[in-house]
């Protein structure tokens, strides 16, 4: 069990979780992740600068703006199968500065054109960075936590949002399913098993068929429920890509991850207890795909395909972009082009970014194949084709400078020897 002192937290948060368990006596671990992560005071996610170069950690946008390109390129397809309604809705959950959605969209310009013009992206966040309107028409930035549209026809589009999402902890006592509550002791907030504070936990676990040994620790995400709902009705016809790290359930509630997968960070290392850094740091589960493709079933959402971010992105063209880069490697700096190199690979690690899953589903349009679902697939073919015409999408200072932290020396001027002698 974790047991904390309020090290480093926000006293705002602090105040207003410790208020609610003095009257209530216990809390749901749900309820204090929630507090914790979106209190609209204080609150981890309601605070600006949480990602990126600025920011406590770095995501696949932050990366290589190639990811924003290749989803605009799957976008593009997904409009064509939808034929080409203008206007055609992107709709991002979880955007943040809103950083892919500028790569998105500034990579659109490289398609069709009544494809652009039919764009309108919607970028939602409890908290965002101001856009300049002039230089992004097509984007709109939308303060919201749920999504404020009923029947569009578009795309759901997330990336790394699910697996922030409240969960309930459980931990098998006497083969019985008790629930982690948040309280205070002596002061300080500490943890206490209880009856589960709803019949859904249970329900969510024998429907998933897993079988939990004595002692066994983990989560539920009963949030899936309700935001398969919403985003359904957000739309008449459409379709839903999250990316996300999480595994099915057979691999999440398996014997190996006894201990559960919720995990702290703060400054971009793993915390030793969540009830430390209130505000301050940030809170994660693996996300459920199995229980995510039900729910979605549930609710209209039919499943397409489930990758690796590797495929997907594979799929869609990246080998493509990085052949371009190659071949315009002796225009290039030697410090651009690693710099290029690095941020690109690092969205296909296959022990990293490349392991994130990427499930598509759809609502009302049967099963297409899709680009980035598909190996060997036209667009692909097509992409390759274009050789040094391929333009790749710039490094801005607003993504990660990966390569600038982990080896500094590379951005040394070295004069015309060493380094620059490499491109040769």
């Amino acid at each position: 069990m974790f047991r904390s002192t309020s090290e480093g937290s926000s006293g705002a948060i602090l105040e207003a979780i410790t208020d609610r368990i003095q009257k209530q006596g216990k809390i749901t671990f749900a309820a204090f992740m929630e507090m914790a992560l979106f209190h609209p005071t204080g609150g981890y996610y309601t605070s600006p600068s949480r990602v990126g170069a600025e920011g406590d950690y770095y995501t696949s946008p932050c990366a290589h703006p190639v990811f924003g390109a290749l989803l605009a390129i799957q976008a593009e397809q997904l409009w064509e199968i939808l034929r080409k309604p203008n206007p055609f809705f992107v709709v991002e959950p979880g955007a943040g500065s809103g950083l892919m959605a500028r790569d998105f969209l500034r990579y659109s310009q490289n398609l069709a054109p009544s494809f652009q013009q039919s764009l309108r992206y919607l970028a939602l966040d409890m908290a965002s960075a101001p856009v300049n309107k002039a230089s992004f028409p097509n984007l709109a930035q939308i303060t919201s936590k749920t999504i404020p549209l009923k029947d569009i026809e578009g795309c759901v589009l997330s990336n790394e949002l699910v697996d922030c999402s409240p969960v309930h902890r459980f931990e098998i006592r006497d083969g019985r399913i008790q629930e982690i509550y948040v309280t205070l002791q002596d002061g300080q907030l500490d943890e206490v098993l209880g009856e589960p504070s709803t019949p859904l936990i249970a329900e969510r676990l024998g429907s998933l068929g897993v079988r939990l040994t004595e002692g066994y620790r983990s989560e539920v995400n009963l949030y899936l429920a309700s935001w398969m709902k919403e985003v359904s009705q957000s739309l008449t016809k459409g379709f839903v890509i999250t990316i996300d790290y999480g595994t099915e359930a057979q691999d999440l509630y398996s014997p190996a991850r006894s201990r559960g997968t919720m995990r702290s960070y703060y400054k971009h290392t793993e915390a030793s207890s969540p009830y430390a850094h209130l505000g301050e740091q940030d809170m994660t589960a693996h996300v459920d795909f199995t229980s995510l493709i039900e729910e979605g079933k549930k609710n209209g959402l039919e499943p397409l395909g489930f990758v690796t971010q590797r495929e997907f992105l594979m799929n869609l063209g990246f080998g493509s972009f990085l052949k371009s880069l190659k071949i315009g490697r002796p225009q290039l700096a030697a410090r651009d082009y690693y710099a290029h190199q690095m941020a690109m690979m690092e969205l296909i690690k296959p022990e990293g970014l490349g392991s994130f899953r990427v499930l598509i589903q759809a609502k009302g349009v049967g099963q297409p194949s899709l680009y980035g679902l598909t190996p060997g697939n036209n667009k692909a073919k097509e992409l390759e084709a274009k050789g040094e015409e391929l333009a790749l999408p710039p490094l801005t200072p607003q993504h990660t400078p990966l390569m600038a932290g982990r080896y500094p020396h590379m951005l040394w001027d070295w004069g015309g020897i060493g380094m620059g002698e490499t491109q040769r």
